[in-house]
């Protein structure tokens, strides 16, 4: 299993995704720390919350991957859960670049 940066859910430069989709230097960092915590391929944990209205595209971008979806105690959001077998640092950075184009998503 691979070792997954530490993410706090909170967007921030440090750890998991960065506030801008568009900062490619953060990218670029993120890239290297997936390749010298990871041995590739790998099962790479990914985990988000949504507003219950884009969870089924948030779900889109693990189509064929086993997913886990709960509902959070109001109904408004919802936590997706995937496991995926990964190539390399990029087939992460797709998934996650994916699912951050998607409005109110939030890595954790």
């Amino acid at each position: 299993m691979s070792k997954k940066p530490a993410a706090d859910g909170h967007k921030s430069e440090a750890s998991g995704t960065p506030r801008s989709p568009d900062n490619a230097e953060w990218w670029v960092r993120f890239r290297k720390l997936l390749d010298e915590q990871n041995e590739w391929p790998t099962t790479y944990l990914f985990k988000f919350i949504a507003p219950k209205e884009q969870s089924a595209d948030l779900q889109a971008v693990f189509e064929g991957e086993e997913i886990t979806v709960r509902a959070s105690s109001k109904g408004n959001y919802q936590s997706i859960t995937s496991h995926v077998r990964v190539k390399s640092a990029e087939h992460v950075v797709t998934l996650y670049r994916r699912a951050s184009a998607i409005e109110g998503v939030i890595s954790l």
